[in-house]
């Protein structure tokens, strides 16, 4: 159970745009999300993590390859996963390039593990949607048995069984750092306090204070299971800029095109600018604004659900490089500081 509060970041990859407007090449965008890395580690943030997706818009399909090639350049931030997504993988596999980063990068890897928003890894990998649950609940079983770093006697209808099966590289500490991630469902909260591992709640709309009940029902279970404390951290969208105006006219284009592209595959209606300031408003979703306004609204998300980390998904669709670079010296050099003073790192991780 951590006693202090991390800051951290994530992305996607999101295919940006260059100076002349148009989408950069995905190996490009790739080499940015590296620079972006370093200048989180730069400034001190905690944590950076890069999710899995398979598909035109989002760059990163191999985490684990792009945080080794991060880990290189770093010297402290915690690197990891946002997720994984488990269902389409093999958790032996899983477990073994996560070891292998955190090795390479001196201790400092994580997982965060989930099923994911989007499905294109299930035919990508030779899996039938119909089996969503079923995946999830079998790999998550054996990679909870994979955490335990010792011989593993397995067996399921999703993959091949083990039989005192030792994996290789362990960790030095022998405790890979595991989240899981969860979106709504007081199942997935549940099965994640029961296997007794961190939860990571991914937060995109409403009010964020509106997850209360399932934190407390994930305390509640941990408790109810035998299980010790654990941190429970939120990843959130979000974009800064000197003002409060700046930053939402900046963001909008992008994230109304982002928010069109995925809302025609899933049936959303288009967003109107009054919908994304709303969201962007102290009891919404979106932490778009200056330090002065996204610093006390982080500080009340923390509070209010006693996280012990707060990751903020910094890219939004085509928002261009340079861009995101000024929000994170602005999330790393004034929003940072301003959350743990509002906080102090003794509240944070009840």
């Amino acid at each position: 159970m951590m006693n202090f509060l991390e800051l951290g970041l994530d992305t996607f990859g999101d295919v940006t745009t260059g100076a002349d407007g148009r989408p950069l090449s995905q190996p490009e965008v790739l080499r940015n999300v590296v620079e972006e890395a370093v200048l989180a580690d730069r400034l001190g943030l905690d944590f950076f993590g890069v999710g899995e997706h398979h598909r035109a818009d989002f760059a990163v399909s191999a985490p684990e390859v792009v945080l080794a090639a991060i880990a290189g350049r770093t010297e402290r931030i915690r690197l990891g996963s946002a997720v994984t997504v488990l269902s389409s993988d093999d958790p032996v596999r899983v477990f073994q390039r996560f070891a292998t980063l955190d090795a390479v990068s001196g201790g400092r890897a994580e997982v965060i593990l989930g099923r994911g928003s989007f499905t294109e890894s299930f035919p990508l990998f030779g899996y039938e949607l119909s089996d969503y649950e079923q995946l999830f609940e079998e790999k998550l079983a054996l990679f909870a048995e994979l955490l335990r770093e010792g011989p593993v006697t397995w067996q399921g209808a999703t993959r091949a069984p083990l039989a005192g099966q030792r994996v290789y590289p362990p960790t030095a500490s022998g405790a890979l750092r595991t989240w899981v991630g969860v979106g709504g469902s007081t199942s997935s909260v549940v099965r994640t306090a029961g296997y007794g591992l961190p939860m990571m709640l991914a937060i995109i709309g409403g009010n964020p204070l509106a997850f209360a009940p399932l934190v407390e029902l994930y305390h509640r279970t941990l408790a109810s299971t035998g299980h010790d404390p654990r941190p429970v951290g939120v990843h959130a969208p979000g974009y800064l800029a000197a003002t409060d105006e700046q930053a939402r006219d900046e963001a909008w284009p992008h994230y109304a095109a982002m928010h069109a592209r995925i809302g025609r595959e899933r049936g959303w209606p288009p967003m109107t600018r009054d919908q994304f300031d709303r969201t962007a408003g102290p009891d919404g979703a979106l932490f778009v604004g200056s330090p002065a306004t996204v610093a006390p609204k982080i500080a009340k998300v923390v509070q209010g659900l006693g996280l012990s980390r707060f990751d903020l998904k910094y890219s939004i669709g085509t928002l261009p490089h340079e861009r995101l670079l000024q929000s994170i010296e602005l999330y790393g050099k004034e929003v940072a500081p301003l959350v743990r003073d509002l906080v102090g790192d003794a509240s944070a991780g009840i």
